[in-house]
């Protein structure tokens, strides 16, 4: 395998043969996407739509409809796997956490992306109607608060209990799972 550049990233490649290395650097783009989703609402407020609202729209579904969830799914398939039964409470109870918040914010999701998919039409126009704030903060939070758990405590504590010939199945699937006509 060799290394890939992770589209919209201006950071050297991250390669799939890297998967925990690849799993944090889509957490800087979730955290990128969270803020331009936080700069949209507040431009939509303050200046209704217009070509840059409607650009901004179109990233932010982009990522949180395709990226986002191809990076759960490797999340749900190799990474909490190595921690529900794992004898230790506190990550037993994390990966928990970290499972009802996937869901969660795929619910958030999903009442944000009604209005976005408005503002990110060519047409829209300047009043097309309002994110529900609320929402998009609530959706944020719950992202930072995840974010954060896994990289302070179950990406390490799942490294660690990977050995070479998991970690290269991983990056294998994970590889696979975003090629061209792959299964989303």
């Amino acid at each position: 395998m060799t290394a890939q550049a992770l589209p919209g990233f201006d950071s050297p490649a991250v390669g799939f043969e890297q998967p925990f290395e690849m799993l944090e650097a889509c957490h800087d783009r979730v955290r990128r996407s969270l803020a331009l989703l936080d700069r949209l609402v507040e431009h939509v407020g303050t200046h209704g739509h217009d070509a840059q609202s409607r650009s901004a729209a179109a990233d932010v579904l982009r990522y949180f409809d395709l990226a986002a969830p191809l990076h759960h799914e490797d999340e749900e398939l190799h990474v909490f796997p190595r921690l529900e039964h794992c004898g230790d409470a506190p990550l037993e109870a994390a990966t928990a956490g970290l499972r009802i918040d996937h869901a969660r914010m795929e619910d958030l999701w999903a009442g944000l992306r009604v209005a976005l998919q408005a503002w990110a039409l060519p047409g829209a126009a300047r009043d097309v109607g309002m994110l529900p704030r609320q929402r998009a903060q609530e959706f944020g939070s719950v992202y930072a608060m995840h974010l954060r758990i896994e990289e302070t405590l179950v990406f390490p504590a799942a490294r660690a209990r990977m050995d070479a010939g998991r970690l290269a199945r991983m990056s294998a699937d994970m590889q696979a799972r975003r090629q061209p006509g792959a299964r989303l």
